[in-house]
């Protein structure tokens, strides 16, 4: 939502790497893992993720693993152009995930448990990894998605809004 809001604030198109990968890979993330591994899910985010970053115009929400692999976190900072961090407390994101009926379907559960249970675990060793790649940090448990995408237009406004921009876990915007 708050990215879709950003696109459209900017007259840009808005595109979400993980529904990119199920309609290129005609199979949900979930079922990819199941058949193929985790490891050949991320080579199908990664290449996905240069073509996405390549593109003009855009506001892309990537996957929160996207930063896992250290060549996704160079493409992020040297092709994503502003890169945002949404970030909130491990129960808040168990709560939107348990409240989204698309999680149970289509986010794997990478560490063979329930997906909710991983939140934890996940945050932590991705915490660095986005710290790495953000140019800000939006902590979307107090601020709301018309206020962040606010702050994020602001942020474009003071950069070269002619570029491009990417958020791990959250969204590219130009």
């Amino acid at each position: 939502m708050l990215f879709r809001s950003l696109a459209r604030r900017l007259g840009r198109t808005w595109l979400d790497a993980d529904v990119e990968l199920e309609r290129s890979l005609r199979t949900s993330i979930a079922d990819l893992v199941a058949v193929r591994g985790e490891a050949a899910f991320r080579d199908e985010e990664s290449a996905l993720l240069a073509i996405l970053l390549a593109a003009e115009d855009v506001v892309l929400a990537t996957g929160g693993g996207a930063v896992l692999r250290a060549a996704n976190r160079e493409l992020l900072r040297r092709h994503g152009g502003l890169v945002v961090w949404l970030t909130a407390p491990a129960d808040v994101i168990r709560g939107r995930l348990a409240a989204d009926p698309v999680t149970a379907r289509s986010r794997p559960a990478l560490a063979g448990s329930d997906p909710l249970l991983e939140v934890d675990a996940a945050l932590a060793a991705r915490e660095p990894l986005y710290r790495e790649c953000a140019a800000i940090t939006i902590d979307t448990a107090v601020t709301p998605p018309r206020e962040a995408a606010e702050a994020i237009a602001r942020h474009l406004g003071r950069a070269d809004a002619g570029g491009s921009s990417a958020a791990p876990g959250g969204g590219r915007s130009p």
